[in-house]
């Protein structure tokens, strides 16, 4: 038994580096680009397994001849190929930006395909060294595939464990030695280790003495990092994210103060430290002695406060403390601050540094725990950086989050909306459709009459109450708007001669002119369409953007472009958010994956004679294959996603989901090995598991999620793996057992190319389908796909025999 185990040992070790090697690459993405290029490595990835895939096929003879020795000498070329590959991907000159701009993105395309020069080699080894196994053991499948994933899983585990111990850019010297150590286990020993420690010692040399990995100048540490004076003050590791604490004379509270404060005798906001993650600043923390908020009354946020005097407050986002400090400046009576952002919210409990905690205790519950185990608010007020501090807060924004709210409030309370305009006023039309659809859903039958909207240049607040805004609560609005320049945008029945007098011009954006538009003299672009979203009409702002409302199937909050537009898009690449970018990069993977896909598919056709296979045969397999390749990663995707927002943490989802759906599906796959005597059977019944699965998860996923979304962290983990460890164990039977039926001949590497290659599809083909459609749609696409499976299971090949060739 030990001896078995470690025949397999060489290939857990390296599926477990490949993982990780994966995975510290998209956090370099993360720390020094932007994360949502972190989707090319996906690509790259499975681009390199597809591709060892393709060329075992085509000299399967030769490599089972000499595999032996490929074994052994893979090890030391991972390492040397990993080192190398890393350090080319750290120097290359890559800029997001100049990708927008039309006259400098061919560079940036040269750029973009030398990550896949760099990076390919190691993926495109790793995945032969895994294929090769397949290829000669092909009557131990299901232990070689159980081998494959249990390595994965556990590689998945080590790196997540190491990113809260190692910088984020020395995580690929970390788990280098993962590759030495699998020579130790690799035939022809003697030769294998002395030839990978070497090249481990050589990649470390290159790693740690050349390391050029840095922050791009186009984040937002890089300029107060470089100031005169910056200090890091802390930093903390940590899976989600790498944290630096600065000081430098740029930072101060980032919120939006009237230009009229100096004319009040209010004082502006404090000087601050300001705390990083992964380069992009989430918050100021206070300076000793602690958040001082004498500017309050003069902020936007101000107005719920003079509405609800001396009112019961819940506050999503402490903004540091600040938001703490500042509802106490305006009078709150008594008040409840949340922060789930785990960094944010133990600086608000012990500070971080040199900067205090806050002046009340701060919960880490999420914003919907908290309103359904507790009401009776008459402030429900989100701050204005909560939605970017962290993935998973973009829950809150939602339809069923709001109509929540709504339902804690007192008779009268107030639910205060940030929105920033700053890009497009679409965004605060797209979230009064999303508020229309929450007092709906709250019971309230004229949506219109409880909701006020007002800002300033740069940002919305939308307020919702459960009582109409009367004359007396919009009279003190507008004293309110007036005093310090702010417009307001929004009441019933709001006539044009009150909006005549505009503080901050507003014109509209237009995609097709590639500039604003203005109808002469001060414009207000939210007020133009504002009633007739709140009506439920056809806003003509919707010909251009997505104004649906965001919902817990669809949550995501930046998905304001309409794909179906996708030609105005790229002609005005120079107009679109950063945030909005990563539609537009999962539509490029996406093309390129299924450029992809089409040439591994039409591969027994381009080398028939070598295939010798039929094309009846082929065309069953290549459906079969890339149907598993497609429905594993759609529901992989699909739990990630809603244990995200489930532990209200996008990190602890990942590491969850991940790591158990490669453990069970791996335990999955060893246990196929007991059905080889029927395999259409078991392929039916582990499929059918999964369809079934899909079906329970189309009826009962929501109301699962809401109901448990109040218990403790514990609990709602065992709910994850509960949820996911059924449909894994089955995910991992159907693809042994298919290998099974075409172990002969170079029909097995070509459909291991082809799993490979249709899972580069699947990963952004499921989360544009989630923008788009919705998870349903990804459960709907996965259950589709497993039955297809079903229906496609490959027969026994029968073909003239392949030569046999003794390995070396």
């Amino acid at each position: 038994m030990i001896a078995r185990a470690a025949a397999f040992a060489p290939l857990f070790l390296v599926s477990a580096a490949a993982l990780g090697f994966e995975i510290a690459l998209t956090r370099y993405f993360a720390v020094a680009k932007w994360s949502e290029y972190g989707y090319w490595v996906i690509s790259i990835v499975l681009a390199g397994f597809a591709l060892s895939g393709v060329i075992l096929a085509l000299a399967r003879d030769w490599f089972v001849r000499y595999g032996q020795a490929w074994l052994a000498g893979l090890p030391a070329a991972l390492i040397v190929a990993g080192a190398v590959g890393y350090h080319l991907a750290t120097v290359n000159p890559f800029n997001p930006l100049q990708l927008q701009n039309p006259t400098t993105v061919a560079p940036q395309l040269v750029d973009i395909a030398g990550y896949y020069a760099a990076l390919l080699p190691f993926f495109s080894l790793a995945g032969l060294f895994v294929g090769l196994s397949f290829v000669l053991n092909p009557t131990r499948l299901g232990p070689v595939y159980g081998a494959d994933l249990l390595g994965a899983g556990a590689g998945a585990a080590l790196v997540l464990a190491l990113m809260a111990l190692v910088h984020p850019f020395r995580l690929t010297a970390a788990l280098l030695p993962l590759l030495a150590l699998a020579a130790v286990f690799a035939p022809r020993r003697r030769a294998a280790l002395p030839a990978a420690l070497a090249a481990l010692l050589a990649a470390e040399a290159l790693l740690l003495l050349d390391d050029r990995a840095t922050f791009n100048d186009f984040k937002a540490i890089y300029a107060p990092l470089h100031t005169e004076g910056s200090r890091v003050l802390a930093e903390r590791t940590s899976p989600r994210g790498f944290y630096q604490l600065l000081d430098d004379f740029t930072e101060r509270v980032d919120t939006d103060v009237s230009n009229n404060a100096g004319m009040l005798g209010i004082p502006g906001p404090p000087t601050t430290f300001g705390l990083y993650r992964d380069g992009n600043r989430i918050a100021a923390l206070p300076r000793p002695p602690g958040a001082v908020a004498d500017y309050a009354p003069a902020t936007l946020g101000a107005l719920p406060y003079v509405l609800r005097p001396h009112g019961r407050v819940l506050l999503i986002g402490a903004s540091g403390g600040f938001r703490i400090a500042e509802a106490k400046a305006l009078g709150a009576g008594a008040i409840t601050a949340l922060e789930p952002e785990p960094m944010l919210n133990a600086a608000g409990r012990r500070g971080l540094g040199p900067a205090p905690p806050a002046p009340v205790p701060v919960s880490a519950a999420s914003p919907l725990a908290a309103v359904r185990t507790g009401g009776g608010h008459d402030i429900i007020d989100i701050a204005g950086d909560f939605l970017d501090a962290a993935e998973a807060n973009a829950s809150a924004f939602s339809e069923e989050a709001l109509a929540a709210d709504l339902r804690a409030l007192r008779p009268g309370g107030i639910v205060s909306i940030p929105v920033s305009i700053r890009e497009f006023p679409a965004y605060a039309l797209r979230m009064l459709a999303t508020a229309r659809a929450a007092l709906l859903a709250a019971g309230i039958a004229d949506p219109a009459a409880n909701v006020l909207v007002y800002r300033s240049a740069w940002n919305a607040r939308i307020l919702l109450s459960n009582a109409p805004f009367d004359a007396a609560r919009i009279a003190a609005a507008r004293a309110f708007c007036d005093q310090r320049s702010f417009d307001i945008s929004f009441y019933a029945g709001l006539s044009p001669t009150a909006r005549s007098n505009i503080y901050n011009d507003l014109p509209a954006v237009s995609f097709e002119e590639g500039e604003v538009t203005s109808q002469g003299g001060a414009d207000d672009a939210i007020a133009d369409e504002a009633a007739i979203v709140l009506a439920g009409g056809a806003a003509p702002s919707a010909r251009s953007f997505n104004l649906s409302p965001i919902t817990f199937d669809r949550p995501a909050y930046y998905a304001l472009l309409r794909l179906d537009r996708l030609g105005t898009l790229l002609r005005r690449l120079e107009l679109l958010p950063q945030a909005e970018v990563g539609a537009l990069v999962n539509l490029a993977v996406l093309a390129q994956a299924a450029v992809i896909a089409v040439l591994v598919l039409l591969l027994p056709l381009a080398a028939r004679r070598r295939l010798r296979v039929r094309p009846a045969a082929a065309l069953r397999a290549a459906v079969y294959f890339a149907a598993l390749g497609l429905g594993f990663l759609a529901i992989e995707i699909l739990l990630i996603e809603r244990a995200s927002f489930l532990l209200d943490d996008r990190t602890s989802g990942f590491a969850l989901v991940l790591t158990g759906m490669l453990i069970f599906s791996g335990l999955g796959s060893m246990a196929s090995a007991r059905f080889t005597a029927k395999p259409r059977r078991a392929v039916a019944i582990a499929a059918g598991v999964v369809v079934a699965w899909c079906a329970l998860m189309l009826a009962g996923l929501q109301p699962l999620l809401l109901a448990a979304v109040g218990l403790p962290a514990w609990a709602r983990a065992a709910v994850v793996l509960g949820l996911s460890a059924p449909v894994a164990f089955a995910l991992g039977m159907p693809f042994p057992l298919g290998l099974a039926q075409v172990a002969e001949g170079p029909m097995l590497p070509w459909a291991w190319a082809l799993n490979g290659a249709f899972s580069v599809v699947a990963t952004p083909l499921a989360n544009l389908l989630a923008r788009e459609q919705g998870f349903r749609g990804v459960l709907l696409l996965a259950l589709m796909l497993y039955a297809l499976a079903v229906i496609t299971f490959p027969g026994q090949r029968k073909t003239l025999p392949w030569p046999n060739a003794s390995p070396r």
